[in-house]
């Protein structure tokens, strides 16, 4: 990584003719080092102060005792400005991608929407796993799925052959008591 500068005295046209070739330059080159990535995009607005500097001097009034430079096309119509664009596309889409993510991920919530699901005093549920594992989902009390009711350990303690619920199915975080249903 380096910084160039050219300093002298210019007038407007040999003024815009180094700013265009030296930020074509930058937006080549600059992007070729691990922290390069990050600093190039600050560079390259910070050289657009340099161009309002450019355009205030004044158009040459009298012929100097050389030629002026050739500006040039500008910087987004040279081959280097439109590779350029690559790299700074794929900077807008991360500067646009983070906080569209943060965004989503506030919405759906830490556990991604996908966590139990929540059973509720009343309902009939099944156990998709042998026990003491639990996978346990609502069904309908009329299915034929149907193992356990779901009582709640409020109204009276679980009997004595009931099973316990983990708290994470219950929206209040107490464990239900699941009474198996005779088929």
């Amino acid at each position: 990584m380096r910084f160039l500068r050219r300093q002298g005295v210019f007038c407007r046209t040999c003024a815009l003719a180094s700013f265009r070739d030296m930020q074509a330059d930058t937006m080549v080159m600059g992007w070729w080092g691990p922290l390069s990535v990050l600093i190039t995009p600050f560079v390259l607005l910070a050289n657009l102060s340099a161009l309002s500097g450019i355009r205030r001097i004044p158009e040459p009034v009298t012929p100097g005792w050389r030629p002026p430079l050739n500006p040039g096309k500008p910087v987004f119509r040279r081959p280097a400005g439109i590779l350029a664009l690559v790299p700074l596309g794929l900077l807008g889409l991360v500067v646009l991608a983070v906080p569209l993510l943060l965004l989503v991920g506030m919405l759906v919530g830490p556990d991604g929407g996908d966590g139990p699901p929540t059973l509720t005093a009343g309902s009939c549920a099944r156990n998709d796993a042998p026990w003491p594992e639990q996978s346990l989902r609502p069904v309908g009390c009329g299915s034929s799925d149907a193992q356990y009711r779901v009582v709640d350990p409020t109204d009276g303690p679980c009997a004595s052959r009931d099973y316990l619920a983990y708290p994470e199915y219950s929206k209040d975080g107490v464990s239900l008591c699941l009474h198996p249903l005779k088929r």
